[in-house]
């Protein structure tokens, strides 16, 4: 892992003023992984690991505004969306997509529901991440929750997981990678699926620890950062997986409720070992 950063990434996301989610954990993430991080921040939140307890979205017109603030200077090899708080949002954030003809991998983690289990999305915004943003998609990342939101499957093995993810791939996007880790079992298994390619499963043992806040925020910024640094997807994946688990392994213990993860820690495990 390269000391200095390469491979540009912005991080359209919500603001985790308690660092363990959202553009906080996106930017730990690629600077850990050797990137450089830029970000265009959606909504404010308050909350910290016991929950979230208000939401202040950024005006649609503004979060657009920081994009092509990026996208026209520092530039970006990847993107990566998270938190989008409503229609009005998404609709623009998709116009710079598309205004840009952006060459940048385009990985989308539709980011519905906190680890606390609080909604971060407006009702009405599910269909429209899926009409505007799926279509620009290199890869979707949803959690087992979100995709059973998006496809309308109930999600309770990896055969349902499958079949979500095709629905997630008629949507439009080039991948769609399902995470099992809301499912029960002391084996959780995580699911690349492309619309071109092999179908690709990483299983793990479940990690007994309540530091998992940022999960899902952590491996799509990981993927978008190994992207934006030259990777497969292929490559990245499993990448990510290794990274994200050991950050919850080296995760620092902070707070009551479900804590951040050790993005720093898993870093320097990651040079140490190599």
């Amino acid at each position: 892992m390269a000391d200095d950063p390469k491979g540009r990434v912005l991080a359209v996301a919500g603001s985790d003023p308690s660092g363990g989610a959202g553009v906080q954990a996106d930017i730990k993430t690629v600077t850990a992984l050797g990137g450089y991080a830029a970000a265009a921040i959606t909504a404010l939140t308050v909350q910290n690991t016991k929950g979230v307890t208000d939401v202040l979205p950024v005006p649609a017109d503004f979060v657009a505004d920081q994009m092509q603030a990026v996208l026209k200077d520092v530039g970006a090899d990847s993107i990566k969306t998270g938190m989008l708080y409503d229609t009005n949002t998404i609709q623009r954030v998709a116009d710079v997509l598309v205004e840009n003809h952006h060459e940048a991998a385009l990985v989308v983690d539709p980011v519905m529901v906190a680890t606390s289990g609080d909604t971060l999305m407006q009702s009405g915004a599910i269909e429209m991440i899926k009409d505007r943003l799926f279509p620009l998609a290199n890869l979707v990342t949803p959690n087992t929750i979100e995709a059973s939101l998006l496809t309308g499957v109930e999600i309770s093995t990896t055969d349902h997981m499958l079949q979500a993810a095709e629905i997630l791939l008629a949507a439009g996007a080039d991948a769609a990678l399902l995470k099992g880790g809301h499912l029960p079992g002391n084996k959780l298994v995580d699911i690349l699926v492309p619309s071109v390619g092999e179908t690709v499963f990483v299983e793990s043992d479940r990690i007994a620890t309540q530091h998992t806040h940022g999960t899902g925020c952590t491996m799509a910024s990981a993927i978008a950062a190994l992207l934006a640094q030259g990777q497969s997807l292929e490559e990245a994946f499993p990448a990510a997986h290794v990274f994200v688990r050991r950050a919850i392994e080296l995760a620092p213990g902070f707070g009551a409720g479900h804590g951040p993860l050790g993005h720093a820690a898993a870093a320097s495990y990651s040079r140490t070992e190599n």
